[in-house]
């Protein structure tokens, strides 16, 4: 109590001192302005807090259009070529290699001479067979004139006749291993490395003397998923399926064939279905061994809704999407999606229609009404989709 006192009578003092100095209306003024000054300060606080605060500006986000487009249905699987023929070329009779008439790894046509074997030995039987085949009918020519005479029995006639034909016949085989001394190419193909060198005995039972293997057309064989048998079921009995044969690490478009082959029964203890499709291979872009990717495209679907496929997202309820509306606001969608083209687009088959405009990037922290500024996405590419169109139609 006695420091409130003397805080009071300091005050007076003050106060009275300033009367004395400045005078007691003066002194009155200042004490007014200062108080109002105070009031207006507080009511301008007041005024602040009870203030709602700005809306934020709208979220920047990337968009795109929902576009129709025919696309294919498909299955993807992985598969080897495998030459469409291969020969492994042998020796058919025994004698030594005089010559080599191809190049390793030469396109060789059907006829075309591969080796030579020593023909000398062959060439001499064939002309002792011809020499007994010539005493067999000169035999048989007098056999005949003196049967017409009735001088000779009919079984001397019999046996010249069988003499001959006896003759003939080995001067036939004679001919036929003589001619097994030039080792020709069975088919159109491409030759692989030789096995002899000149100078080298071969026979029958000596391992094969070189392999050639007809590469175009090639096959490409490759398995169907016994859950997709079904589905590929119902597409069999219309056109040939087309099989687009594509080696991953190549840099050209895929290379379209037809399915000419599925097995008849699944495969034990695997689940899969062995099927092969044949592609045209002119430009050797496909070798045999070569593991490829395989599409194989059951139908086209036509005017079927598209879009990038990151606009499509994944939330408790399932796939969704933002679509912005005309106003610029954020609709959520959920959404039925079908198969993806490649790795650009998806296609949609519920929660979208033709013309509409879905976010692509930026989903984050979005929330159905807000306000967007939408942005057309300059980074998406819809080539993958079109190119396997294009590869179908």
């Amino acid at each position: 109590m006695s420091t409130l006192a003397e805080a009071n009578t300091a005050m007076r003092e003050r106060v009275t001192h300033l009367e004395r100095r400045f005078g007691r209306r003066r002194v009155y003024f200042v004490g007014i302005a200062a108080g109002v000054i105070v009031a207006l300060l507080t009511l301008r606080s007041c005024a602040s807090r009870h203030q709602t605060a700005a809306p934020p500006p709208p979220r920047a986000v990337a968009v795109a259009k929902v576009i129709t487009k025919n696309v294919p249905l498909y299955l993807d699987e992985i598969g080897t070529c495998t030459a469409a023929e291969t020969v492994q070329v042998q020796a058919q009779v025994s004698g030594q290699i005089i010559s080599r008439e191809f190049e390793d790894g030469a396109d060789v046509k059907k006829g075309d001479v591969l080796f030579r074997i020593d023909p000398r030995p062959f060439q001499a039987a064939l002309s002792s067979a011809q020499a007994d085949a010539a005493l067999a009918h000169a035999t048989l020519q007098r056999q005949t004139e003196l049967r017409s005479k009735q001088v000779v029995a009919g079984q001397d006639y019999d046996v010249a006749t069988a003499n001959a034909m006896k003759a003939d016949a080995a001067v036939a085989a004679a001919q036929v291993n003589l001619d097994y001394c030039t080792i020709r190419s069975p088919i159109d193909g491409r030759t692989g490395i030789r096995n002899v060198d000149i100078g080298n005995l071969v026979g029958p039972s000596s391992p094969p003397l070189v392999m050639v293997q007809r590469l175009d057309p090639i096959y490409t064989d490759f398995t169907i998923a016994e859950p997709d048998i079904p589905l590929v079921r119902q597409h069999l009995n219309g056109p040939p399926l087309q099989v687009l044969t594509e080696n991953e690490n190549d840099k050209l478009p895929p290379v379209r064939g037809q399915l000419t082959f599925i097995d008849n029964a699944v495969q034990p203890g695997v689940g899969t279905v062995r099927a092969r499709a044949t592609t045209e291979n002119r430009d050797r872009a496909l070798w045999p061994a070569q593991f490829v990717r395989v599409r194989l495209i059951l139908e086209m679907l036509k005017n079927a809704m598209l879009v990038p496929s990151n606009a499509v997202q994944v939330g408790q309820n399932g796939p969704y999407a933002f679509v912005v509306k005309p106003d610029s606001t954020l609709e959520l969608r959920q959404l039925k999606p079908g198969q993806r083209q490649d790795a650009d687009t998806t296609v949609i088959l519920n929660g979208l229609k033709p013309g509409e405009t879905v976010v692509t990037r930026g989903q984050l922290q979005l929330a159905p009404g807000m306000k967007v500024a939408a942005q057309e996405d300059k980074s998406l590419s819809t080539g993958g989709a079109q190119n396997a169109a294009a590869a179908q139609e």
